[in-house]
């Protein structure tokens, strides 16, 4: 089956196990989270694994998995990074006759007709939960509800907002920690204004992460390297900004071939109209594929995500440069 959240609020409790998997790692272990909240598992009843341990720990895994808990109560067996090559396992694993746990999967983003999400999207008591990043409406209820509903914040500025929403959305996990602080920040004064979100976002590298995003697709070469060393050197995870290049070149696609601008903070409004200039739909359509792969590769071989991602940032300024060049004369 596939499904939507709704779906999950519902439903959890009447499947065997549970395909939750997307590019939005922080919203997967959101899910996972709540999976393990709403049925009520124990510490004692959670069995969890990398799917790099497959193989080795096969028959601890079916052992926990098919069953009784020996503490009594519901048990719940989480694999964790799991592909498409892990298929004939987890098929095995979701289908045995003895399965006493409910079984979660736990996956990066998964291609349409892979081994995962056909078993999940066909089974009867099997069910998929895609987790993609938030657009720029979702995000803006996200952090409506977050501050406004469960923080008691009364206002948020429309500035503000604008800077939230073009500066979040690529992880869940992450959005929902700076919402947590901002709303500590202005505890007090109980509005949201866009001195307080820049005073909060450091944490995150809104700053150079703005620079990176926006100078690599305006073609600034050094501007673009100079702002990934300083992300690069705040910790910030080379995942985490493939999915960040990923959001931002969707929102460049969406301004190049529909002519829809998203509401763009004023310090990076020049350089999103210089790459809107630039950049055409082939081009973009491109990228986006290139990113997937990059994913791919920082994922599965074992190379330096930031050796791989330096590499990507570099080539791809260069080529915007000289496609700004190109399409001046």
């Amino acid at each position: 089956m596939k499904w939507k959240e709704s779906d999950f609020n519902s439903g959890i409790e009447s499947v065997r196990a549970v395909l939750i998997y997307g590019p939005d790692a922080g919203q997967v272990d959101e899910y996972c989270d709540r999976a393990i909240e709403k049925l009520g598992i124990e510490k004692d009843n959670l069995f969890a694994l990398d799917s790099d341990e497959l193989r080795e720990k096969q028959d601890a895994l079916f052992a926990e998995s098919c069953s009784p808990s020996m503490f009594g109560g519901r048990k719940m067996v989480i694999i964790s990074n799991a592909g498409d090559s892990d298929a004939a396992l987890v098929t095995d694993l979701v289908t045995h006759s003895g399965l006493c746990a409910t079984v979660i999967i736990a996956a990066g983003d998964l291609r349409a007709g892979g081994g995962l999400r056909s078993l999940f999207e066909s089974g009867d008591n099997l069910a998929a939960l895609p987790c993609y990043t938030d657009d720029a409406r979702a995000l803006a209820t996200l952090i409506r509800r977050e501050l406004s509903a469960d923080a008691g914040i009364q206002q948020i500025t429309p500035d503000a907002m604008a800077y939230m929403t073009s500066h979040l959305g690529g992880d869940r996990g992450i959005t929902r920690g700076f919402l947590a602080k901002i709303a500590l920040y202005v505890n007090d004064k109980k509005t949201v204004e866009l001195d307080d979100v820049e005073k909060c976002l450091p944490d995150t590298g809104a700053s150079n992460m703005d620079d990176y995003l926006y100078s690599l697709t305006a073609g600034h070469i050094q501007q673009t390297m100079t702002a990934l060393d300083r992300l690069m050197y705040d910790g910030v995870d080379a995942n985490m900004l493939v999915r960040m290049l990923d959001i931002h070149f969707k929102r460049l696609m969406t301004a190049v071939v529909e002519g829809q601008l998203p509401r763009l903070f004023w310090k990076v409004a020049d350089k999103f109209n210089q790459a809107i200039k630039i950049w055409h739909e082939d081009e973009i359509v491109g990228v986006l594929q290139r990113l997937n792969e990059l994913e791919l590769q920082i994922r599965t071989t074992g190379m330096p995500g930031e050796i791989l991602l330096r590499d990507f940032s570099l080539k791809l300024a260069m080529r915007a440069a000289k496609m700004a060049v190109k399409r001046r004369k």
